[in-house]
C-alpha cells in the first residue's frame, strides 16, 4: 500500500478477463485492504458486474459498474478507455462488448498461430480450461499456455522468459513478434459506446501506453474533443513527475482525476495488491464516479 493511497481503486479485473480471482473475491481482497469503493473494470466484459454488486452488498464497501474498452487511435494498438458507472445490462452496450471479444478471440487464434510458427509450444489444457469457462483468451493466457509447456523450458530459460509477463514482453506486445493488431473499435467509438450506455469516460494509465509526455498531453486534448470526461492520473508505475502532468492538465480542462492499481491477483508480478498507487499530493476528482 502506498503511504498516501486514498481508499478508492477504480480499477481491477476477474476471471471475466485477465484477472486470477472471482470477482466476489475480488471484492473481498479489496475490502480487507481498506478500499471503500471499488470498480470492477474487466476488459470488453460487464459479466463480473453482478457478482461484485451482491458481493458488496455483504460488506462496507461500494462498487461501480465499469469496463475497459480496449480501442486503437491512429494507429496506436490497445489504448485503454475505462468507462464508470455504465448501465452494465444495457443490450446494446452488451451487444458491442460481445462483438469486442468476439475479435479478440480472432486475434488470440492469430497470435497462437504466431507463436507456434516461431518454435513454441502451446498448453492446450491451460487455453482449454478457459474455453470451457466461457471466459476469453487473452495475451495473458497465451503467455501462460507457453511458460506452462514443458517442451519450452529450456528455451525459455535461456531467454529469461520463464514467466508469462516476461514472455507477454518479449513476443506479444505491439512491435513483437508473435503480436498480431486489433481491428478496432476506435477511441471514438469506445467513448460513444460508454456514453451511450450511459457511463462515464476515462482514459487508463497513459504513461503505460505512450511514453512522451507530450504526446500524452496532446492526445488528453485530442481525446477530449471526442467527449472523455476524464484520465486515469494515479497508477502504480506513474512517476512523481507524470502525475504532476496528468494530476495539473486534468485541472486546466476541468477533466476528471482517477486512479487505480490495476488490480489482477495476488501472484501478479507488477499489480497484486489494492491500494499500490499515489496521488503524490493532488487531490483527486471523481465527481459522479464516487456520486
Amino acid at each position: 500500500m502506498a503511504p498516501d493511497a486514498p481508499p478508492f481503486d477504480l480499477q481491477s479485473h476477474s476471471v471475466h478477463s485477465d484477472g486470477a480471482l472471482r470477482p466476489r473475491d475480488v471484492v473481498d481482497a479489496a475490502a480487507e485492504a481498506g478500499v471503500v469503493l471499488l470498480a470492477l473494470s474487466d476488459h470488453d466484459s460487464v459479466e463480473g458486474v453482478d457478482e461484485a454488486l451482491s458481493a458488496a452488498e455483504e460488506s462496507s464497501i461500494r462498487v461501480v459498474p465499469a469496463v475497459e474498452i480496449s480501442s486503437i487511435d491512429e494507429g496506436q494498438q490497445d489504448l485503454h478507455i475505462l468507462g464508470y458507472r455504465v448501465d452494465h445490462r444495457d443490450p446494446s452496450l452488451r451487444d458491442r462488448l460481445a462483438r469486442a471479444r468476439a475479435e479478440r478471440e480472432h486475434r488470440a487464434a492469430a497470435m497462437a498461430e504466431a507463436i507456434r510458427a516461431l518454435g513454441f509450444e502451446l498448453d492446450e489444457s491451460v487455453l482449454e480450461a478457459r474455453a470451457a469457462q466461457g471466459k476469453s483468451i487473452g495475451r495473458p493466457h497465451l503467455a501462460q499456455a507457453v511458460v506452462a509447456h514443458p517442451a519450452n523450458t529450456e528455451r525459455l530459460s535461456d531467454e529469461a522468459r520463464t514467466e508469462p509477463s516476461t514472455f507477454l514482453e518479449g513476443y506479444l506486445i505491439e512491435g513483437r513478434p508473435a503480436f498480431r493488431p486489433r481491428s478496432g473499435p476506435s477511441v471514438r467509438e469506445a467513448i460513444s459506446a460508454i456514453h451511450e450506455g450511459g457511463g462515464i469516460a476515462v482514459w487508463a494509465h497513459p504513461f503505460w501506453d505512450v511514453a512522451d509526455p507530450d504526446a500524452v498531453l496532446e492526445t488528453i486534448d485530442r481525446f477530449r474533443a471526442l467527449g472523455l470526461d476524464g484520465v486515469e492520473c494515479f497508477y502504480p508505475t506513474h512517476t512523481r513527475e507524470q502525475v504532476d502532468l496528468l494530476a495539473e492538465r486534468c485541472a486546466e480542462l476541468e477533466l476528471l482525476s482517477t486512479g487505480s492499481s490495476d488490480f489482477h491477483g495476488p501472484d501478479h508480478r507488477l499489480f497484486s495488491s489494492f491500494r499500490a498507487f499515489s496521488t503524490h499530493g493532488h487531490e483527486p476528482r471523481l465527481g459522479p464516479i464516487a456520486a
